[in-house]
């Protein structure tokens, strides 16, 4: 028999053996000889009060075997001969199409723009050690795309989209801990995510798939309303009939050449702001109520904030605890900051981005002239803002978080985790009001909700541009263009994702898709 039970445990309790076979026989009011096995579902952290507790959802064996296997099986077959669906792009969307295209019995031929993950990393280096940007190679494009060298952020609230299990199944059948089918908040971590992304690659190839790297899409042959072929950056064209478009919210080309060719796009709102970053110790000190160093047991401690400031939201966006800020600029010219964090989350830093939405129909009048670009034209503003700030270069400008609020320079900054350095900037005024004044008023109303997170310890970091794409790329029902047959807009770039795990759920949806117009 088994029993599914809900346990709570003290970080004193942790520390005690077999603590949860001792709690459930003591739930179910039987010996703990009875239970042959406790597996885990789900692990929380309460840390509402002074005292912390974990929150366990365990599933109790009683007097029978737990089970021993996953209850999914990934059956890829050879598909070396198989009808080919392209994808361009290899982030999560893409990936996760192209696996799914395995399992139904097609053979996924995946384009890409950057290099593979090991070859990535000179271009990243560099970004932060001498201020040059790869614009087909870097925090963005690539084997594995934005993910790659991230937190490796599992949480998704997109649970109708499709099977999020699934998803985590096949990141752990890749070499992903099985942590992260646990965790309420899982990530992985960017010194392990690489690793996963290459295991993902070979699994295409052995069955039969092809991955192209450095083969950046320039244009799209269309036809009586159909896509027929693509053209690379190398002059060489592939003949196509199913076309999964899965290039992320960074690729501006793509939509660029979208537009050229009549393609019909749309502007889509989407939220701006700045990073922030505070000591790690005071976030956690302020999150478990602790003076000193957290418990051992305890990880980094991460925060959720949200207020409303003039009618529009203002959140913090993929918080990072333990970790950095880094360069993640896709051209030159431009300044933008993202944040990432090791598997142990165990630098000194905790960063998030704090964003402000934008309502691309109400606050971007003076940007009309754009039409559907107009939401791109003011991110790029805005970026270009930033390298002027910074110094021209890859340095950011930076303001202490009390004197961006109270409105002075800074004159100086506190330590920071981004490499190529800061620049003290009145971002108070450099910003546009629309941006500027509701973050001043959202971190004043987050520092009374946690007592300690306005400080001038903190600093923050221009500009957080890139959360979600500015242009939605149409479907219809069955996740085909309207415009176009065999195109499929998929992921953050066409505007239907917004994360590893919801992106690769419309990966598989396009994947599945596509297959039913060959």
């Amino acid at each position: 028999m088994m029993k599914e039970l809900q346990l709570r445990v003290n970080l004193r309790e942790e520390r005690i053996e077999d603590i949860l076979k001792k709690k459930a026989a003591k739930k179910l009011s039987i010996p703990t000889s009875n239970i042959n096995q406790i597996k885990v579902l789900r692990k929380s952290i309460d840390a509402r009060k002074k005292e912390v507790v974990f929150n366990y959802k365990v599933a109790a064996y009683i007097n029978e075997p737990g089970p021993e296997n996953t209850e999914y099986e990934f059956n890829y077959k050879d598909v070396s001969n198989a009808k080919e669906i392209h994808i361009i792009g290899f982030g999560p969307a893409g990936m996760y199409a192209a696996l799914r295209c395995i399992e139904l019995g097609y053979k996924p031929i995946v384009l890409e723009r950057g290099k593979n993950v090991q070859d990535r990393r000179r271009d990243l280096r560099a970004i932060n050690q001498f201020h040059e940007v790869n614009e087909d190679s870097n925090y963005c494009f690539g084997e594995g795309g934005a993910g790659t060298y991230s937190d490796g952020k599992l949480y998704t609230r997109s649970l109708k989209r499709g099977d999020v299990r699934r998803i985590f199944e096949n990141l752990v059948y890749h070499g992903a801990t099985e942590q992260i089918l646990i965790d309420a908040h899982p990530h992985i971590g960017t010194n392990k995510l690489p690793k996963i992304i290459t295991n993902i690659r070979e699994t295409i190839l052995k069955f039969g798939g092809e991955v192209h790297f450095e083969s950046r899409v320039t244009n799209f042959i269309i036809k009586n309303n159909e896509i027929k072929a693509v053209h690379l950056q190398n002059n060489k064209e592939l003949a196509v009939n199913a076309l999964i478009l899965a290039t992320g919210h960074s690729a501006r080309d793509i939509y660029e050449l979208l537009n050229r060719n009549n393609i019909l796009l749309k502007a889509k709102s989407f939220a701006m702001g700045v990073r922030v970053e505070h000591p790690q110790e005071l976030i956690d000190q302020i999150q478990y109520s602790c003076s000193g160093q957290r418990d051992e047991l305890l990880p980094a401690a991460a925060y959720s904030l949200v207020h409303q400031a003039n009618n529009r939201g203002v959140y913090s966006f993929c918080m990072c605890p333990g970790g950095f800020i880094v360069p993640a600029a896709t051209a030159n010219g431009e300044v933008v900051v993202n944040g990432m964090s090791p598997s142990r989350r165990n630098n000194k830093f905790a960063n998030s981005g704090i964003v402000v939405e934008i309502n691309v129909d109400k606050d971007l009048k003076k940007y009309e002239e754009f039409g559907v670009f107009k939401g791109l034209q003011f991110q790029r503003d805005l970026e270009k803002l930033a390298f002027d700030a910074g110094g021209k270069s890859q340095v950011a400008p930076a303001q202490r978080l009390t004197d961006f609020v109270e409105g002075r320079l800074s004159t100086s900054l506190n330590e920071t985790s981004y490499q190529p350095g800061l620049n003290s900037s009145p971002l108070h005024s450099l910003l546009p009001k629309i941006i500027g004044s509701r973050l001043r008023k959202g971190f004043a109303a987050f520092g009374k909700k946690m007592h300690g997170y306005y400080t001038s310890e903190a600093n923050i970091v221009g500009v957080e541009s890139r959360t979600s794409s500015p242009v939605n790329i149409p479907r219809k029902e069955n996740l085909e263009h309207p415009q176009i047959k065999g195109l499929f807009p998929c992921g953050e770039g066409g505007g239907y994702a917004g994360g590893i795990i919801s992106a690769a759920m419309d990966g598989e949806r396009c994947a599945e898709a596509a297959s039913q117009i060959l």
